[in-house]
């Protein structure tokens, strides 16, 4: 029988807190949690009955008995997290979006590589069941040539200047937030883009509160999106093709309805999500599965994927002009 594997959690705030109960909801094997304080790791791991509390991340890292480390931290950390897994001969999943910027993911998947390991960006969306569906239907060519990608995620979240959404020092903003989801939906569907045009509206700490892209793709496929963290929306996708469409209810990016529509306006299949819990417990079974194939990366979402969108939305930043601090 395979070894199970361990997971170690680093990091202890909302999004670290989501994973776990999926984790746990579905046979997961949560055995540790690192925090910068033992108080913050203690309350974690008597939330969750973790047997493990370091009060450091290094300590975490170092712990024998860990095989997958999850990065929950801000984004500006994701590098820093990721490489001291790494160099602990941890396998990590990081958190979306990958890393900050395409050259601390360069240094990320070279590392892994390196040291043939591991590394998965927590694009969890990417590993749902109704986008493992969609991408069937669309490789099927059900739906034609498809030319067009249309998605939205915009959200009211807090207007605090010092919550992380809005801190520039923390990697604050809608794009990085919310607008990878539907910039990935585009990827994912359409390839990468040849040529970007974005625009964006800021707040007053200069983080980004609206971003609009389109993107022309390879085969004369276009996409465009929308993404705001300051009024809320539908939160649907569409994906069109020359003989029909896919039309993804909301949540799009989070388990949820889809139907077929035909070039006639009859719908020829619906999909209903089945999930337990919010859905992350999938991205979870993807490292798990290329770690025990000894695979280093898969075809849902592979690491040199992750590292080119990441350029995709430097991009996207530099059109826009938004620059974090240190960059």
């Amino acid at each position: 029988m395979a070894k199970r594997l361990n997971w170690g959690i680093l990091g202890t705030g909302w999004i670290a807190d989501l994973f776990v109960k999926d984790l746990q909801l579905t046979g997961h094997q949560v055995i540790a949690v690192g925090s910068r304080t033992q108080e913050s790791a203690d309350r974690f791991a008597a939330r969750f009955g973790i047997s493990r509390a370091h009060a450091s991340y290094e300590s975490l890292a170092a712990d024998p008995e860990v095989d997958i480390i999850y990065v929950a931290t801000p984004h500006p950390l994701h590098a820093e997290n990721a490489r001291l897994a790494l160099t602990a001969c941890k396998h990590v999943l990081i958190e979306k979006p990958f890393t900050l910027n395409a050259a601390e993911a360069r240094g990320i998947v070279d590392l892994a590589k390196a040291r043939n390991l591991v590394v998965l960006e927590a694009m969890w969306t990417r590993f749902l069941p109704h986008m493992r569906r969609i991408r069937d239907i669309v490789a099927s060519g059900a739906l034609g040539t498809v030319y067009s990608v249309v998605a939205d995620h915009t959200r009211d979240l807090p207007d605090d200047p010092a919550h992380r959404l809005n801190a520039l020092e923390l990697g604050g903003g809608a794009l990085l937030d919310l607008g990878i989801y539907p910039i990935s939906l585009a990827w994912d569907i359409l390839g990468q883009p040849q040529e970007i045009v974005s625009m964006a509206r800021f707040k007053a700490t200069g983080a980004d509160a609206e971003v609009a892209t389109i993107f022309r793709h390879g085969g004369g496929g276009m996409s465009t999106s929308i993404s705001s963290s300051d009024n809320g929306g539908r939160n649907i996708a569409s994906i069109l093709g020359t003989d029909g469409r896919i039309d993804i209810d909301a949540t799009w990016y989070e388990p949820t309805t889809f139907r077929v529509i035909d070039s006639q306006g009859k719908v020829i299949e619906t999909y209903v999500s089945d999930v337990p819990g919010r859905g992350m417990q999938f991205q979870a079974d993807e490292i798990e599965r290329l770690v025990t194939t000894g695979a280093l990366t898969g075809d849902i979402l592979p690491v040199e994927q992750s590292v080119a969108i990441m350029q995709t939305l430097d991009t996207i930043r530099a059109q826009i002009g938004l620059r974090y601090p240190g960059e």
